[in-house]
């Protein structure tokens, strides 16, 4: 399924569902953080997904992070809330979406970097690599806000 992100475009289509998400920022000790290319759309991003009936969003987070990256990972905090009207992801299926995602804090427990059917590459980033790849400004916003580490987390 293809997928096209619209933000604050007038033309984009009218959500017709919101659907809880999370977002995973999770920086290593090398200041570096852990990116996927996405093979919906081939954007680099944070691991992120849905959550699923009969978990908390903190295991969807961990789930999430260890199928895209290979990664386990411990959630520490919360970046922010992000839930701008103005940001709607659109399906190939028909569906589109109103963005609702938590972007939680991830610290590295264990794992090799791994590639999956959601990620055709799997990649530690440091800070003046971003400026190069292909990341949309949504996902930009949430990088940003991890790297800021404000005690408050961002809600927006």
């Amino acid at each position: 399924m293809t997928r096209i992100e619209h933000y604050h475009d007038p033309n984009a289509p009218r959500a017709n569902s919101i659907v809880v998400a999370v977002s995973v920022f999770v920086r290593n000790v090398h200041d570096q953080v852990l990116l996927i290319q996405r093979t919906d759309n081939d954007l680099w991003s944070l691991p992120s997904g849905g959550q699923e009936i009969g978990e908390t969003v903190a295991q969807t987070a961990v789930r999430e992070t260890r199928e895209e990256t290979g990664v386990d990972v411990d959630v520490v905090g919360l970046v922010g809330v992000y839930s701008d009207p103005g940001h709607v992801i659109e399906y190939s299926n028909g569906e589109v979406r109103q963005q609702f995602s938590l972007c939680f804090r991830g610290r590295p427990l264990r794992g090799e970097l791994t590639p999956s059917d959601e990620s055709a590459d799997v990649r530690w980033v440091s800070r003046d690599e971003l400026a190069a790849l292909s990341i949309h400004p949504s996902t930009r916003l949430r990088i940003e806000h991890g790297y800021e580490e404000s005690p408050e987390p961002y809600i927006g």
